[in-house]
């Protein structure tokens, strides 16, 4: 996908690949693996990023958004549940606790109260 560096893949990435590849991959066989290839499918013992699986990387992997960015940009993808309504997300920093609907929610609610406690501090 990248010509960068391979890295190792995580437990996680590796479970999620596992699950797509078994569960909605039309090329996997539970008895006879990979079918156009008639062996196993080498993408259930990936241990490295780099080469894909045609198919998966084109018709699989889009199902899970989360390990396709972590996949294509070749970076581990932290992910992070949102404060206020529990859904995954990317986190663009290390203080981000909201995702991208609930961060301007929150920081319109935020100045807003403010700006009430600036409104009372005048008029006392």
């Amino acid at each position: 996908m990248n010509d960068t560096i391979p890295r190792e893949l995580t437990r996680a990435e590796r479970a999620a690949i596992r699950k797509l590849v078994v569960s909605m991959c039309a090329n996997y066989d539970n008895q006879y693996g990979c079918l156009p290839l008639d062996c196993d499918c080498y993408m259930l013992n990936k241990w490295w990023t780099g080469s894909y699986c045609k198919y998966f990387r084109n018709a699989v992997l889009p199902l899970n958004p989360v390990l396709e960015k972590a996949l294509v940009d070749n970076k581990a993808v932290k992910t992070r549940s949102c404060a206020v309504c529990a859904k995954p997300f990317h986190a663009a920093s290390n203080n981000a606790k909201y995702c991208g609907n609930c961060a301007k929610y929150v920081h319109r609610r935020q100045k807003a109260k403010y700006a009430r406690i600036k409104r009372s501090e005048v008029e006392k």
